[in-house]
Parts: C-alpha cells; sequence; structure tokens
C-alpha cells in the first residue's frame, strides 16, 4: 500500500512515508524489508519525473539519507538531461539550490552542523555550473565574491565551491567534456580570476579564524598551477604565503601552495623571485627542521600532522629543484642554500617510508639523469677528437665556454652524488631474480609472491645508479668495495646490508669499461665465496648463496671472458644444488640457465688444460648433480644442457651428447613401452602415469633449448608417444561418460589429462622452435591427424583438449600455405563442435575460446583460400563465431576477434567475392562495432574499434563495392551511392540508441567520421569526443582509450635506453653475445 501511495508522483510525494523507506533501507530490519526498500528507491530513482519532487523532498524532511537520496536523483538529472529542460525548470532549481546554500552557510552553528548535507550541495552546484556557466549564468563569480564578503562562514564555503570548480575543470576534465567546453571554462575562469585572487589576499590579510584561513589555501592551492603569473609575483601572494609557512597549523597548506608555485616553469622572466623565496623558505626551514636534526628519526616518531610535513617538504624541494635548479647555481650564496637543501632532501631520502622514498627517487633519477646527458655529449665529443688524432682544446667551445661550465657544474654536485651513491646502495631495492628472502619473523624463506612496487622501483633505483657510475666509476667501485670489506670484517655484517650491497653491485653490470669490471668483479667474488667459507648457520649461507648467484648471473660478458671463474660459479652452482634450504636450489636452476644461455659455447669447447669439453664431464656426473632437484628443477637443467648441446656445430658430437643428456629418461620410457607390450593395464597405473608425464616434461624442456637439434629424439618416441596418447584418451572418454559429472574433476582423470597436454605440448614445441623444414611437417602432420585430431572430434566435450586447437595454430603458422590441403580436415574435426561448447554463454571452456579464435586466426592469414571454399553456411557460422568473439569482456579474446575480423575484411576486399562478403554482412559489422564500442565493457578493444569502423568507411567510399549493399526489396527508394545509405543507416542506428544526444549532433558526428576517415587521429579522436557526450562514459575511468599514445610513448623509452650502456642488463640484450 506504502508502496504505491510512493509510486504515485502526480501530488507532492509524502515525505514521512519517503524518510520511514530510506530507514528500513539502511536500517537493520529484516533482509526482506532492506530488499523492498531497494526496490521501491530504485524504481523512483529511474522515474523520469521523480526529480520534481526534489525540492519538496529537501524542504520537508530532516533525514540526511533522505536528503542524499534526493540529491542523488537530482545529480543523475543534471548529468544527463540538464540541456533539455524548460529554462524556468533549469533557473528554478538553480536559484533553489544556491539560496538553500547560502541559508546554511551564513550562520555558524548550522554550517558545522549540516556539514556534510552542504558539501553535496556545493557538489550539484558545480555540476549544473558544468551546463549554465559561462553562457547562462555570467554573473555567477562576481555574485559568490558578493556573498563571501557577506560572512565569515559564507566566504569559508564558498572557497570550498571555487576549489571544486577548479578541481572539476583542471583536474578531472578529460573523458568527462568534450575537448572544447574544457577550454571555455578554463578562459571563463582565468578572465574572472582577479576577483577570486583578491577575495584570497582579503582573507589572509584580514581574518583571524583558522578554519577560514585553511579553507582559503587549500582553495589557493587548487587554483596556483593555472592562473596567470603576475597574479603570483606582482602581488604580495608569496609574502603573505611565506609569514604563513611558520605557524604549525598553516605549515602543511602553506607549504603546499609553495610547492606549486616551485613547480611552475615559464621561462626566466621571475627568476629573481625564485630566488628571493627559496632563500626565505631556507632561512625559516632551519627554524622549524634545525639541519642537525635525524629526519628518519623524526619521522618514525611523529604525529601524522609531522609525518605529512616531511613528505610535503620533499614535494617542496623536488618540485623546485625540477625546474629552478639552475637559478641557484649562479651565486656562491645560492649554492650554499642549494647544498643546504639537497644536504635535506638527502637525510628525508632516508625515511622508512614508501611514498616519501619514491618522490625523492623520483627526482633523484632525473637529476641524475641530466648531469649524466650533459656529460655524455661531451665525453663522445672528447673521444671522437681523439680517435680523429685531434688533440683536446681543438674542440669548439671546450676551452672555455660549455666544457669548463659542464665541468664546474659536476663538480659542483660531486658530493652530492656521492652521499648519494651511498643512499642508492644501501637502499637497493630487490631484483626479481632473486628468490630468497627474510619474511616477518627474521627467518629466510624462499620468496612466494612477487611485489610489482619493489620491481618498478628497483628499475629506477638502477637506472640511477647506473648514471652515477657513469658520472664516477672510481667513486662507485671505492663505495662498493668498502662498503663489502665491512661485510667480511664483521663490522658491518647483517643481512639487509650484504643484500643490498650485492644487488646494487648486480645492478650497475655493463656500464663500466671492461678492463674496469674485470678487476672490480675478481675482487668482489673472490670476497663472497671467502665470506661464504668463513660464515657459520645456514641461514646466513643461504643469504650468501643467493647473493653470489645473483651477482654472477649479472655478468656475462665477465663470465666469457674469464673460463676458470666460469667453471667455478659453475660448479659452485652444483653445490648450492643440493642445498635443501628453501629456495637455493631453485636459484642455483635460473642461475644455472641464464649463464648458460649467454656463454653456451664456451661449455662445448676443450679450455686450455683440459682434456674434454665441460658438457661432456657434465653429462658423465649428470645423475648425481640432479640426484637432490625437485621435477621442476630438473627439467630447468635439463633445458640447460640442452643450450649447451644446440651450441655444438658438428652434428655427429651433438647427437651423442643429445643421447647421452637423454638417457635416463629414454631408459625409463623403453621399461615402461616394454612392458605395456606385454599387458597394456601397466600404463593405468597411477605411478606410472606420473612417471611418463615427467618423461615427457623432460622432452618438452630439452626441446624447448634444442629447436631442429632435437630431431633425433623426438623421432625415437613419436609414435609410441601417439599411442600412450591415444590409450589415454579413450580411458578418460569412458571414465567421464561412466562416472557422472564430476568424473572430469577426478585426480584419475586429470593426471591422465596431463598427459596428453603435456604430449601435444612437446610436439607443438618442437614443431614452433624447429627450423622452417617441410620436410619435418610431412613426417609429423599426417600421423596425428587420426590420434590428435580424430580423437578432438570423438571426444565428449569435457575430454577435448584445448592444447590440440594451439597445436594446429602454430602448424599453421609455421608452414603456411603448405597446410592448405589439411584446412578442411581441421575444420571438419574441429569446427562445429568447439562452436558448440562455446556459444551457450561467456564463460565455459575459457581455454578452448581463445585458442579456437587463434586457429581460425592462423587459417584466415595463411590458407585465407580455404575460408572462401566453404558454403555459406558455414562462413556464416565463422563470422557468427568472429561477432561472438570480440563481444565477450575477456580482452584476449576480443581482442583476437578484432584482429581476425579485420584480416578477413581485408582478404575479402582483394578477392572476387568482395560484392557478395560485404553485402551480407557489412551494415551487420557497422551494428555490431557500434554496440561493443559504446557499451563501456569493451574500452581496451577501443584501439582496434576504431580501425575496423575506419576500414568500412575507407571501403565504402573507395568504389571498390560495386553493388548496392541495402536490399532492394525492403528499402522504399534506392539510394544515390552506398555512402549515402551508410551514412543514413548509422545516423538512424546511433539516434535509436541515443535519444540523450539531439539529432543535429549525431548527425554531425557521422559526417564527421566519413570526412576523418584518411586521418586515423583525427578520427579516434572524433570518436572519444562523441563518447563522452553519450552519459555512458562520463563518469567512468577512461585510460583504455588513450592505451596506444601510451605504448608509443613506451616504445621510445627503449630505444633511449639501449643507447646507453649498462642501462639494459647485459642478460636481457637477446645477442648471441661474441661467445666464441
Amino acid at each position: 500500500m506504502a508502496a504505491e501511495k510512493l509510486r504515485d508522483l502526480s501530488q507532492p510525494i509524502d515525505v514521512g512515508l519517503l524518510d520511514a523507506t530510506v530507514a528500513a533501507f539502511y536500517g537493520t530490519g529484516s533482509k526482506e524489508e532492506r530488499t523492498a526498500a531497494d526496490h521501491i528507491l530504485r524504481e523512483l530513482q529511474n522515474n523520469p519525473d521523480m526529480w520534481l519532487q526534489v525540492v519538496h523532498i529537501l524542504s520537508n524532511t530532516q533525514n540526511l539519507n533522505t536528503k542524499f537520496f534526493a540529491l542523488q536523483v537530482l545529480e543523475g538529472v543534471i548529468k544527463y538531461r540538464w540541456n533539455v529542460l524548460p529554462v524556468e525548470q533549469r533557473d528554478g532549481m538553480k536559484n533553489y539550490i544556491s539560496d538553500v546554500i547560502v541559508k546554511l552557510s551564513s550562520n555558524e552553528g548550522s554550517f558545522r552542523q549540516e556539514r556534510l548535507y552542504v558539501n553535496k550541495l556545493n557538489i550539484i552546484l558545480v555540476q549544473i555550473l558544468k551546463h549554465e556557466w559561462p553562457a547562462r549564468w555570467r554573473s555567477f563569480i562576481p555574485d559568490l565574491v558578493t556573498a563571501a564578503k557577506t560572512s565569515e562562514t559564507i566566504c569559508e564555503n564558498c572557497m570550498a565551491i571555487l576549489k571544486l570548480l577548479s578541481e572539476e575543470v583542471f583536474d578531472f576534465s578529460r573523458g568527462e567534456m568534450t575537448q572544447q567546453k574544457i577550454k571555455e571554462l578554463k578562459q571563463s575562469l582565468n578572465s574572472e580570476f582577479q576577483l577570486i585572487h583578491e577575495l584570497c589576499l582579503y582573507v589572509l590579510s584580514a581574518s583571524q579564524r583558522t578554519e577560514l584561513i585553511r579553507a582559503t589555501l587549500a582553495t589557493l592551492h587548487a587554483f596556483l598551477s593555472w592562473i596567470p603569473l603576475g597574479y603570483i609575483f606582482e602581488s604580495p601572494l608569496l609574502e603573505t604565503l611565506l609569514k604563513f609557512f611558520p605557524v604549525p597549523s598553516y605549515r602543511n597548506l602553506t607549504l603546499q601552495c609553495l610547492t606549486e608555485v616551485a613547480a611552475l616553469n615559464f621561462g626566466d622572466f621571475y627568476n629573481m623571485q625564485y630566488v628571493n623565496m627559496y632563500n626565505t623558505f631556507m632561512v625559516q626551514l632551519q627554524n622549524v627542521l634545525p639541519t642537525s636534526t635525524s629526519i628518519p628519526d623524526a619521522y618514525a616518531q611523529g604525529s601524522s600532522e609531522e609525518q605529512a610535513f616531511i613528505q610535503n617538504l620533499a614535494l617542496f624541494f623536488t618540485s623546485f629543484y625540477k625546474f629552478h635548479i639552475r637559478v641557484l647555481e649562479s651565486s656562491q650564496e645560492n649554492i650554499n642554500s642549494l647544498l643546504m637543501g639537497l644536504e635535506y632532501l638527502t637525510n628525508i631520502s632516508y625515511v622508512d617510508d614508501t611514498e616519501v622514498f619514491k618522490v625523492c627517487l623520483d627526482y633523484w633519477n632525473s637529476l641524475v639523469t641530466e648531469l649524466f646527458e650533459a656529460n655524455h655529449h661531451l665525453d663522445n665529443h672528447a673521444a671522437t677528437a681523439n680517435m680523429m688524432g685531434l688533440q683536446m682544446p681543438m674542440l669548439p667551445g671546450m676551452v672555455d665556454g660549455v666544457g669548463t661550465q659542464l665541468l664546474q657544474r659536476r663538480q659542483l654536485y660531486a658530493g652530492p652524488m656521492s652521499k648519494l651513491r651511498l643512499l642508492m646502495i644501501s637502499r637497493m631495492a630487490k631484483p626479481e631474480e632473486v628468490l630468497i628472502v627474510e619474511d616477518e619473523n627474521g627467518n629466510i624463506v624462499r620468496e612466494t609472491l612477487k611485489d610489482n612496487d619493489v620491481l618498478v622501483q628497483y628499475k629506477i633505483m638502477r637506472e640511477t645508479l647506473i648514471y652515477l657510475s657513469h658520472l664516477d666509476h672510481d667513486d662507485t667501485e671505492k663505495q662498493m668495495l668498502k662498503k663489502l670489506s665491512k661485510q667480511l670484517n664483521g663490522e658491518d655484517w647483517n643481512w639487509n646490508n650484504l643484500n643490498t650491497l650485492c644487488w646494487a653491485i648486480g645492478s650497475i653490470s655493463g656500464s663500466m669499461m671492461e678492463d674496469q669490471e674485470n678487476r672490480f668483479l675478481v675482487m668482489v667474488i673472490r670476497d663472497l665465496l671467502n665470506l661464504c667459507e668463513i660464515t657459520k648457520g645456514k641461514d646466513n649461507k643461504a643469504v650468501i648463496a643467493s647473493n653470489i648467484m645473483y651477482v654472477v648471473g649479472q655478468y656475462p660478458r665477465f663470465l666469457r671472458a674469464h673460463w676458470k671463474f666460469l667453471k667455478t660459479v659453475v660448479n659452485k652452482l652444483f653445490e648450492f644444488m643440493h642445498e635443501t634450504h628453501p629456495g637455493v636450489q631453485d636459484m642455483a636452476c635460473d642461475t644455472f640457465l641464464k649463464i648458460v644461455q649467454k656463454c653456451k659455447r664456451k661449455f662445448v669447447i676443450v679450455q686450455v688444460g683440459e682434456n674434454e669439453p665441460f658438457v661432456s664431464e657434465l653429462l658423465t656426473t649428470l645423475p648425481t648433480t640432479i640426484a637432490d632437484l625437485e621435477p621442476h628443477q630438473i627439467h630447468s637443467f635439463y633445458e640447460s644442457v640442452g643450450h649447451m648441446i644446440q651450441a655444438e656445430s658438428e652434428a655427429s658430437k651433438r647427437d651423442e651428447y643429445l643421447q647421452r643428456l637423454m638417457s635416463l629418461p629414454n631408459q625409463k620410457w623403453v621399461e615402461i613401452i616394454g612392458h605395456a607390450r606385454g599387458n597394456v593395464d601397466v600404463l593405468k597405473d597411477q605411478d606410472i602415469i606420473r612417471t611418463v608425464l615427467n618423461i615427457l616434461q623432460t622432452n618438452t624442456s630439452a626441446a624447448t633449448a634444442l629447436g631442429t637439434y632435437f630431431l633425433p629424439q623426438i623421432t625415437l618416441i613419436f609414435l609410441d608417444m601417439l599411442n600412450v596418447y591415444k590409450m589415454y584418451s579413450e580411458l578418460i572418454s569412458s571414465g567421464i561418460a561412466g562416472g557422472g559429472p564430476y568424473a572430469s574433476k577426478s585426480s584419475y582423470v586429470k593426471l591422465l589429462r596431463s598427459v596428453k597436454r603435456e604430449t601435444l605440448k612437446l610436439i607443438e614445441t618442437f614443431l614452433d622452435k624447429a627450423e622452417d623444414q617441410p620436410q619435418i611437417g610431412k613426417q609429423f602432420v599426417p600421423p596425428m591427424m587420426d590420434p590428435v585430431l580424430g580423437d578432438y572430434a570423438r571426444n565428449v566435450p569435457d575430454a577435448r583438449e584445448p592444447e590440440v586447437l594451439s597445436l594446429f595454430a602454430t602448424i599453421i603458422n609455421k608452414y603456411k600455405v603448405a597446410m592448405i590441403d589439411d584446412v578442411p580436415r581441421i575444420f571438419e574435426a574441429v569446427f562445429q563442435c568447439t562452436l558448440e561448447m562455446i556459444t551457450k554463454n561467456f564463460e565455459d571452456y575459457p581455454e578452448h575460446r581463445l585458442k579456437f579464435f587463434s586457429l581460425l586466426r592462423a587459417i584466415a592469414t595463411h590458407c585465407f583460400q580455404a575460408l572462401i571454399l566453404l558454403s555459406p553456411e558455414q562462413l556464416k557460422l565463422v563470422m557468427d563465431s568472429v561477432m561472438w568473439a570480440f563481444r565477450h569482456t575477456e580482452r584476449n579474446i576480443a581482442e583476437t576477434g578484432l584482429n581476425l575480423l579485420l584480416e578477413m575484411l581485408k582478404n575479402f576486399q582483394n578477392s572476387e567475392f568482395c560484392n557478395q562478403y560485404f553485402r551480407s554482412y557489412f551494415v551487420l559489422i557497422v551494428q555490431e562495432i557500434f554496440a561493443v564500442l559504446t557499451d563501456t565493457f569493451h574500452k581496451p578493444g577501443f584501439k582496434l574499434h576504431v580501425l575496423v569502423l575506419q576500414h568500412l568507411f575507407c571501403l565504402v567510399e573507395s568504389g571498390s563495392l560495386t553493388e548496392p549493399l541495402w536490399d532492394a526489396s525492403t528499402v522504399p527508394y534506392p539510394y544515390p551511392n552506398n555512402g549515402m545509405f551508410v551514412r543514413e543507416y548509422t545516423i538512424k542506428l546511433l539516434g535509436a540508441s541515443f535519444p540523450n544526444i539531439p539529432a543535429s549532433e549525431v548527425t554531425k558526428f557521422v559526417n564527421g567520421l566519413f570526412e576523418s576517415r584518411a586521418d586515423l587521429s583525427t578520427f579516434k579522436n572524433h570518436i572519444r569526443d562523441f563518447l563522452v557526450q553519450s552519459k555512458e562514459f562520463s563518469a567512468q575511468d577512461n585510460k583504455d582509450l588513450y592505451a596506444e599514445e601510451a605504448a608509443a610513448q613506451r616504445e621510445r623509452e627503449r630505444q633511449r635506453m639501449l643507447s646507453i650502456p649498462g642501462l639494459i642488463a647485459p642478460n636481457e640484450i637477446q645477442d648471441e653475445m661474441a661467445d666464441s
């Protein structure tokens, strides 16, 4: 009954009843009551006439939740329907909201009491302003400033409104408003700023109220980043701020304002003002925080206000130096206060807080980059001159001018840089390769989760330290060796100090000249091996072992040049492979693999003083070396040895090594297959199944490293392996058929499936890594047709392996057109039956989905002719499945579907079936792409959606389509051409989908698409603006729409890093290093 009464909006709503409903929703009553209340409130919220009741509700309720509910309804209208309301309704609402705000904020009591409500009203007012101001509410700023002067509480609230307005326009506007609207609002704020400026200065000079002054400082902070500079530097504003800085209650806000000023950067015009501001600030800072204070201790013991102060101080220094450090280098007096500031910043960098450290680190990184780049150009000039036989002073600008300046600048920063090296070495973050960590109880354990924040921090610290090393190699080396000697003599020994030091040593690999690096490393490795000998205790040994492994893994160039060291290190790793402390064996296997990949040639040649190559010696002792390793570690070991064997150029030796490497798993395999020939039931035993799985995994690891050279081994086991596959497959199918719904989840079936999957993975790995030799394809593909493909088709859905799809995708990608005769067979076996599995919903069989579309894409790319030969029904199935793919919210599947669609559009456009294909699918594709483009669930696909639309619009205007796209029987009048038809169709489609956008805007958008179709970036921006206008996108995170621009920026950064020695670690560079 009550619900009916509320739903009837023809007369004023019963506010008491609404209060009760809201109370029931937020209350502690039964679940049913809450659900019923929720249902009514949602219904009211979605009723388009509900907003007309808002004034009535706000005037008659005392309940804050009810007020918020009414304001929520109003906010929806303002966001999405404001511009279509009649003028008098808009003005009425605007005046009502303004009046309520003034009434509540004009007296202290109601303003403090109703604070939450007033804040929400302020937000509503700013939402209205975004539509009304400046065009329809010219007097807004003058009215606001006049109101502010009538009482201090109104003034405080006006400051809050101005702050909100500034944030809406300058900080949160991207993706919320169209580019044109943002520009208009920015210009209005700029032109009317004088009144706001006068008001702020008036408050700061005349008011005694703490709350008002704090509100004014907060508003200034929001404005300072964009206001015209004259208001800052040609008015008393800076002096006023510096006057407030020493006062504890305003210290943090003032510091934030000064930081905003410090971050402004518009040429040299105001340099003197900056110098004065900095020097005045430094004098005051020494009273607030004397230079003798230990900042890390003060931070650890400080209140949250004091901690925020230190963080703000870091932001102030880093912002100021980023833009104005050069101004302070001009005179000795300024240099002294600059060095004092850098000293403060260095001390703040030792604070044990990640956020504070990030702020400091970012700045240190940019400072050393700048110092390095200037010197880098200078050093390059000098080097070039020397190579050309010129004497140094011959270079222009070296005698006086640039060269001297750079050297002076280098000397000026030598002291701070040396302290910075110590900071970086002491606080170095953990690199990814290190698996051994200290847990919260102080035990040494294997790391279980990767911490991405630490990895990002490691990358920045590593880059900073490499630049510091380039600026002064000797100081870097001296500081590292000094810290290492303190570890050895026990003066400074603890896990953390040794870790950070070794991570720092590993991180600068590649930055020194080779002879210096060799000298340095001989000392480091010798000291670390000694430390390992003299230190007692399992945990200590594990930490040292982890550090030795990390350091040697980082220096492949050194190991390649020093066989004795390389051999010692590898034997040490074999020793660690017997060490059962958690993480040590894993790290030993990882490091072994890493070193072998970079030094593989060294292991297959006979070294001076040796009788046989190392690999041969290793294969002899292999059983004992791997005796204590877990299966996954053994697989890694086999991969490493595979890399060694792959480096042997003589085929007979290579085959002999391979046969010796695989002898353990092969003996076991022959034994199992032999038993099975006598009695096939042997293969059903769980332990035997596990052994078979392990043997296959070992083979896969070796195949990963050996590629084509793995041929003799796979030939040996291939046919037996297919027989086992077939038998296990039948076991699975009968198990699932007879075992009820959960049979596919039983551990036995899972184990059997692992063997099938590993078999497919082994074949796929081998074919993928093998060189492109057609005879390999001819040898391996035909025997698999029935056991693998036929088996897939015969199985029940739950027993089909998705790896079959990826295996055939790999085969088609590898052998391309050579596979065209097999495509119909593949189609027949997997197409229909897989589609039935994946088109029931978007969730089941996730792996089959992705792999199925990858297979389709391989066929479309390399065997397109096979698609043309499909019957129309089959082609329709393909197209349906492509559309099904890009409707997925699972990003990988949607992207594969869109890429596949693009391939098909291009290929069909160039085929003789162009007209037929597009007549069937053009309109459908346009409709489906617009559906996913505008529904906000598929933002990551934005770039590809745009490419598909661009392709279609270019195609329709290119004249390639010679027949009409519309169906003459259903369209009453003929269009002059396809372009006109598509234009009209798209306008109708979007007009129907977005009733909130005026028809003229939709037409303008579609015409714009046709006009900008040739220029991708205009086309893309045009679509972005439309999406912002369509209400769906206005309140969301839209960064995916800008993803492509971000990727281009990352590639430029990589190219820059490649040009500086050491920035990309030597073990990450894909080289066949001169390893002979």
